[in-house]
């Protein structure tokens, strides 16, 4: 005896609030809805034995349309054992297996039917059956339809006989046939006999009352399905003709309803339920009117309300089956079993109640396919429905430890799907020695038994267990959950713009759960689809990183970059913007036209992103430069037209270029020619000047019109001149080029000119008076009160009076100072012949000098230069220069170091700058760790001391030397050597080594002397003893170098001695003391004095008057030659 549901579920609870205290606690679910389980879509495991299921069946209806190659009748069902597929055709039994022509599909129903010759003889309504041993499923029927040629049946056409005048309706009942039908009508001609015709003449009115010839009778009904067209007509007949109106009853005519043949047809497509009613057709006349009312009845085939579901029950059960459907009229429900209709089957417990059935204590041989059939005249729909009645202990179909994982915050299912009969009660448990581990608000169990846990925790990791049980058996699983951190983008993708062509990089860094390492990834999608590397070689993905090389238009849209694991991810989007020069502008139309006007209209093309700027109308002429296209105008980037000035006389195109923030884009397609009338100049010449290429002459210039400004043929020019303040008339002169010269003028005088052009049109306005001088002459007098005041050794103030505008005759362009330094203070005796030009442009009246060349004797004159030449020199100003510092010593070196003393030797300053007093020494031991100490003086008197011993020092010290000379202004700069004590051990080493050392540079310094006094002859036999004169030094270069801002000018010293001091010290009684370092020294200081003098070695003033060789002007190449630095000889 089955236990009653109550009884069944009073067990159930008490079996679970009976566990003992102290146990893990238990969330658990009975689904308590009725004893049997009736589930929408039932999937019952293939495992257990089962009727079929249909799972694929044919359309209602399959046309074979001619162009098609073949047709499908699908069937296909599921169920254990596997289910057997029968067929029938219009009620008949049919095996698709027996006809070789069919294709046949293997493991199911399926069959197809080819398109050939005799497909007609397929034509009709098919069913498919799957059985097996449990039951039979069925299938909707399938009507195959054949297309075919209407034919219309044989008949015999009585003569319809009317009176010529009188209405006539053909009547037509075209056959069956697939829509659309096209139906022709067509007449047979014959030949009528007008002698038989008879004519009669009335003034009398003929009215004739409206009446239907069709449709017949005072009303008619309409029936159609949901979804056909729907056709009413009514044909009239009556003097006059009769007009028709149509009309709904209580409503207005749909929205769409049609009205064809002149009003006489209505027609509405796609019916509904909404176009049921009466629809009235009214034809009137002067004689009266008539109507017919059509009751237009829309049904509808069955439709499902609600169809029969599938039911797992048990034993002893009661099982309803509840199907219901719509239509109009209203479907007849029928129900069956296995394909067979109950009402033939026998049975005590089957009851059928309002389309319902209901099984009372089912048994398992209750288990079947039950179909629930609707049906009306419109269609017939067929539904199956799975009972089965049996006991099962639980299946879970959950595969057993799976291992799930999931993101911190999110939401994961933990699946425990599983089957029984009766249900099974489903619990959860988490870790069997924990405690109320899956209890609240964030855990819930779904209807299908999964677990469901809201925003999960690290907490919530561990193994979960899932129970099932019902009065059958028990059956769980288990599952592992795995929480991680989740993925997060902590750098972003930035938004770009790029430029067409060049390379865009978008960045993307991401943070993840370090466990999942090897699922990690970062993808780039573009639109949502993945960028492809291998297909797209422009796409360059390294690290979190993606290059995309010479960007182009294509590439302009949003790019995410999306960072994912095996279990979660995250995403960020930017957007690239390529930028590009603006496309050419479209569509160019010149309107409203004027004789030297024109309005040009464009529509802009692709700014490419960025915001134009500008446009650039440029245009082209074919008279004067045809092809060169020139910029007429330029308009803001928010105008699409511009009217443009034209000139007279011209062949114009325009084009228009758009100009943005990255450059100019490409000219648009010019337009159509547009050619202006001539007319007279609009403007005379401008810039116009004069130039005098000799005092007795005026050369007058302008700048010619363009060709383009001529507006006509025949430019010509009309200058007058007349002279300002003196004469009244003006002379004038007609000329075709672009100058005249005026002769005869006297010197630099004022005229008053204009040039006016005209052309065969008429002239330009009135020009513009300018006024010219005529030609310069040389300036007559030089400047006055000239004078010099001595700012410091090397610099000096020069001042002087105006040139009187009378003596200047010209345009003053400045003034030409000459300096010569006469005397060396130091050398009395010999005569300088040093010259050196300085230019001050403009109207000043003082200047500043810098480096003259200190203790000094200069003389000075300034003079005036116009456009034609300079003036004579004013008279000379002498002046001396006081004594400076003297320069840097040349060379200074540190020698025959011993223990506490080091010897320094050197070569006086090349510039002494006056008279040399003595020396000025400071040195400072260095220690690298004590750093610098402070440095100790020595004032070494008499200016040919070229020798030193530093005593007092400490062995085996690093010191640094730094010796200055001095003269009566001061000290000048100081020249550094460093040097190192020895051992005492070595000193006496030291000292033989010295001697030896002594012995070979004295053989050098020998051989330097005798290289010297071979070049000496050399250059007296070249000369022989001719006398040469002392070629003055003019710096033409200052003539040309702009003043400093105080309106000075550098000054350069010819006169250098560069090497006679070092001469003098190496030639003392040829005990020079020489070291290999000291000739590198050597040639590397006297290499600096060579660059520092101006050409020295090629200056002619190497020479004296009477041509015999000036030591003191020898170039430092020479000496270089020699390679020899002298040093002071031991005492």
């Amino acid at each position: 005896m089955v236990p009653s549901r109550v009884t069944f579920l009073r067990e159930l609870v008490s079996s679970v609030s009976s566990r003992p205290m102290g146990s893990p606690w238990i969330l658990g679910v009975a689904v308590i809805l009725t004893v049997c389980l009736s589930v929408c879509g039932l999937e019952i495991p293939l495992e257990i034995e089962q009727p079929p299921t249909i799972t694929k069946q044919a359309p209602s209806s399959l046309i074979a349309f001619p162009l098609e190659d073949n047709f499908t009748l699908q069937c296909e069902a599921r169920g254990n054992p596997a289910p057997e597929y029968h067929w029938t055709k219009n009620g008949q039994s049919f095996n698709p297996h027996q006809d070789h022509q069919l294709m046949k599909e293997g493991n199911s129903g399926t069959f197809v039917i080819p398109n050939g010759r005799n497909i007609t003889h397929y034509g009709g309504r098919y069913r498919c059956l799957a059985s097996n041993k449990l039951g039979m499923a069925v299938t909707e029927e399938t009507d195959f339809i054949v297309p075919n040629v209407p034919k219309f049946p044989k008949e015999t056409i009585k003569p319809i006989v009317v009176d010529e005048g009188q209405p006539i309706v053909l009547e037509c009942n075209p056959p069956t046939g697939i829509p659309p039908r096209d139906i022709y009508w067509m007449t047979v001609a014959k030949s009528t006999n007008d002698s038989d015709k008879a004519a009669a003449v009335s003034n009398a009115t003929l009215l004739r009352k409206p009446r239907l010839m069709s449709p017949p009778g005072a009303e008619t009904v309409v029936r159609l399905a949901d979804g056909d067209d729907l056709h009413l007509e009514c044909i009239p007949e009556g003097l006059p003709t009769p007009v028709i109106h149509w009309a709904k009853m209580e409503e207005t005519l749909p929205a769409k309803a049609n009205l064809l043949n002149y009003g006489k047809r209505l027609t509405i497509s796609g019916v509904s339920a909404e176009d049921d009613g009466t629809y009235t057709c009214e034809a009137g006349n002067s004689a009266g009117n008539t109507a017919h009312a059509f009751h237009v009845i829309v049904e509808e085939p069955p439709r499902w309300v609600r169809k029969p579901e599938n039911v797992l029950g048990t034993p002893g059960s009661d099982v309803r089956l509840s199907c219901s459907a719509t239509g109009k009229p209203p479907p007849t429900i029928t129900w069956m079993m296995n394909g067979h209709v109950l009402e033939d089957l026998p049975a005590s417990h089957r009851q059928i109640l309002n389309g319902e059935l209901l099984l009372r204590h089912v048994t398992p041989q209750d288990s079947a396919v039950y179909q629930c059939q609707a049906s009306n005249r419109h269609g017939t729909i067929l539904a199956n429905a799975n009972v089965m009645v049996l006991n099962l202990a639980p299946m879970i179909l959950t595969e057993d430890k799976q291992e799930y994982g999931a993101m911190m915050g999110a939401t994961v299912f933990l699946h425990c799907r599983t089957f029984s009969s009766p249900p099974s009660v489903i619990s959860w448990t988490k870790d069997k020695e924990r405690i109320n581990s899956v209890e609240g608000e964030r855990f819930s169990i779904q209807k299908d038994g999964s677990l469901c846990i809201h925003s999960v925790q690290k907490t919530d990791s561990g193994m979960y267990s899932c129970f099932a049980s019902n009065a059958e058996g028990r059956a769980s699983i288990s599952a592992a959950l795995h929480i991680k951190d989740p993925t997060k983008i902590m750098e972003p993708p930035q938004d770009l713009q790029v430029l067409k062509g060049a390379t865009a990089n978008f960045t993307c860094q991401a943070e993840y759960d370090k466990s999942l390492r090897r699922d990690f990834e970062i993808r780039w999608e573009k639109g949502g689809t993945s960028l492809s590397i291998t297909e797209n070689p422009r796409y360059i993905v390294e690290g979190g990183v993606l290059q995309i090389v010479n960007v182009s238009h294509s590439d302009h849209g949003f790019y995410a970059c999306v960072a994912r694991t095996g279990l979660d991810q995250d995403r960020a989007v930017a957007q690239l913007t390529v930028l590009d020069v603006p496309g050419r502008p479209l569509v160019l139309i010149l309107a409203e036209h004027q004789n030297r006007s024109v309005k040009l209209y464009w529509v802009p093309g692709d700014s490419h992103n960025i915001t134009i700027t500008d446009f650039i109308i440029e245009y082209e002429e074919s008279q004067w430069e045809p092809g060169r296209w020139k910029e007429l105008s330029r308009v803001a980037g928010n105008h699409t037209s511009a009217r443009l000035q034209l000139h007279g006389h011209l062949d114009y195109r325009f084009r228009v270029s758009a100009v943005s923030g990255v450059g100019r884009g490409p000219a648009s397609e010019p337009t159509e020619r547009y050619m202006t009338p001539p007319s007279a100049p609009d403007k005379n010449p401008k810039a116009i000047k004069s130039e005098g290429n000799s005092p007795q002459e005026m050369s007058i210039h302008w700048e010619p019109l363009l060709p383009i400004e001529y507006n006509g043929p025949g430019l010509e020019y009309k200058v007058s001149y007349r002279r300002r303040g003196v004469e009244k008339h003006w002379q004038e002169h007609m000329v075709k080029r672009n100058h005249i010269i005026v002769r005869n003028t006297p010197t630099f005088v004022p005229y008053e000119v204009k040039v006016q052009a005209r052309n065969v049109l008429g002239w330009a306005p009135e020009p513009e008076v300018f006024t010219l001088y005529s030609g310069e002459d040389i300036p007559t007098a030089a400047p006055d009160d000239v004078a010099v005041e001595v700012m410091n050794s090397t610099l000096i103030r020069v001042t002087w009076a105006p040139v009187p505008q009378h003596h200047l005759r010209g345009h003053l362009r400045g003034y030409l100072i000459q300096l010569r330094r006469l005397l060396d203070l130091l050398n009395m005796d010999h005569t300088l012949k040093d010259k050196q030009s300085l230019t001050v442009y403009g109207d000043r009246n003082q200047t500043q000098i810098h480096g003259v060349v200190p203790y000094s004797e200069y003389n000075l004159t300034v003079s005036v230069f116009n456009g034609r030449g300079s003036s004579p020199g004013s008279k000379p100003v002498t002046f001396r220069t006081p004594e400076g510092v003297p320069g840097k010593i040349s060379i200074l070196k540190a020698t025959n170091a011993q223990s506490n003393s080091i010897t320094l030797v050197w070569v006086p300053p090349l510039k002494a700058n006056g008279i040399l007093t003595g020396y000025l020494l400071q040195y400072q031991i260095s220690d690298n760790v004590t750093g610098l100490l402070s440095p100790r003086s020595v004032n070494i008197s008499g200016p040919d001391s070229a020798k030193w011993v530093v005593s007092d020092l400490e062995a085996v010290s690093k010191y640094k030397f730094f010796l200055s000379a001095c003269s009566r202004t001061g000290c000048g700069p100081a020249i550094r050597e460093d040097g190192q004590t020895i051992p005492e051990a070595s000193a006496s080493s030291a000292s033989r080594s010295e001697i030896t050392h002594q012995l070979v540079i004295g053989s050098m310094c020998a051989a330097v002397i005798f290289t010297f006094v071979v070049l000496i002859a050399c250059f007296i036999k070249r000369n022989k003893a001719g006398k040469y004169s002392v070629k003055e030094n003019e710096d033409l270069r200052s003539y040309q170098q702009p003043q400093n801002k105080n309106g000075s000018y550098g000054y350069s010293d010819t006169e250098r001695r560069v090497c006679q001091d070092s001469l003098r010290y190496i030639n003392q009684n040829g005990k020079a003391n020489v070291s290999a370092e000291s000739l590198e020294d050597c040639g590397e200081s006297l290499m600096d004095c060579s660059e520092s003098l101006d050409d020295c070695g090629d200056d002619d003033d190497r020479f004296g008057e009477d041509g015999s060789f000036i030591g003191e002007y020898s170039s430092c190449k020479d000496v270089r030659l020699g390679g020899v630095r002298g040093t002071a000889p031991n005492s």
